[in-house]
């Protein structure tokens, strides 16, 4: 492989990670150019190497959540274990079938997200679901076995869904849903390393380099995210929605073409 193109693939992945430290969604920058730049590898080798900086960079991410925001440990015990399972049998399936069927529902879902993200300017800025424990172990266990199947078998903007999720249905505000989010991401990735793994699908030459640049961009944005607060990571997520909807939308109208 060309320097050059290890070089840009670098680029991809400090910018990913940065990205997706904050709200996710740093799948949508990393895997395309993966995608464009090595054409002459399977899709399931690129995805499967790509993992890999997406691991590291939600790994540091994680960490500086873990220093600066309080953590509800029980809940996220059983999410990540759920997550890791689902996001390998994901995985699996997409080593099976292709994904493409589903990006035109994701589509409109992500069109609902993005407008009512825009109307509702104190969605996500403070917690206002108090949900018994029991409730509140119902809906953590589909969130775990919903998004980290999508995350296996598609992947582009788990981390988004993942925090919209705990938003949406746990009450979360944006900084504590970024948070928990970055460590159900990190066992979603966890789970389909391990599919790709025993599939032979990783190019350690190119994952470890853009692992490296990827941990470095997920450390500096989450420091970023913690100091600017809930506002900042509003507007992020609202542009992140908003290119995952675009990318689905070229996917779905243009790309299939």
């Amino acid at each position: 492989m060309a320097a050059t193109t290890l070089i840009l693939l670098c680029m991809a992945a400090f910018t990913a990670g940065f990205v997706d430290a904050i709200v996710g969604g740093g799948g949508l920058i990393q895997t395309p150019m993966g995608l464009i730049l090595m054409p002459q590898f399977p899709v399931a080798t690129v995805i499967g190497s790509l993992k890999i900086p997406a691991f590291s960079g939600t790994a540091f991410a994680a960490v500086q959540y873990v220093k600066k925001v309080s953590m509800n440990w029980k809940l996220l015990g059983l999410m990540m274990v759920l997550a890791v399972a689902s996001a390998f049998t994901g995985s699996h399936l997409l080593t099976l079938v292709h994904n493409n069927f589903m990006k035109p529902v994701l589509l409109i879902v992500l069109c609902f997200v993005a407008l009512y993200t825009y109307t509702k300017k104190d969605f996500g800025q403070h917690t206002e679901k108090n949900h018994s424990a029991k409730r509140q172990t119902i809906y953590a266990i589909a969130i775990s076995m919903v998004i980290g199947f999508y995350d296996g078998f598609i992947g582009p903007g788990a981390g988004s869904f993942l925090v919209l999720a705990f938003i949406t249905l746990l009450g979360f505000d944006f900084l504590h849903a970024s948070a928990h989010a970055k460590m159900v991401n990190l066992a979603t990735n966890f789970g389909s390393i391990c599919l790709f793994l025993l599939k032979g699908k990783i190019l350690w030459a190119v994952a470890i380099p853009m692992a490296v640049c990827n941990a470095i961009g997920g450390a500096i944005g989450a420091r970023l995210a913690i100091n600017k607060g809930n506002q900042f990571i509003r507007i992020f997520f609202l542009i992140i929605v908003i290119g995952t909807l675009l990318r689905f939308a070229f996917d779905v109208f243009w790309h299939s073409k």
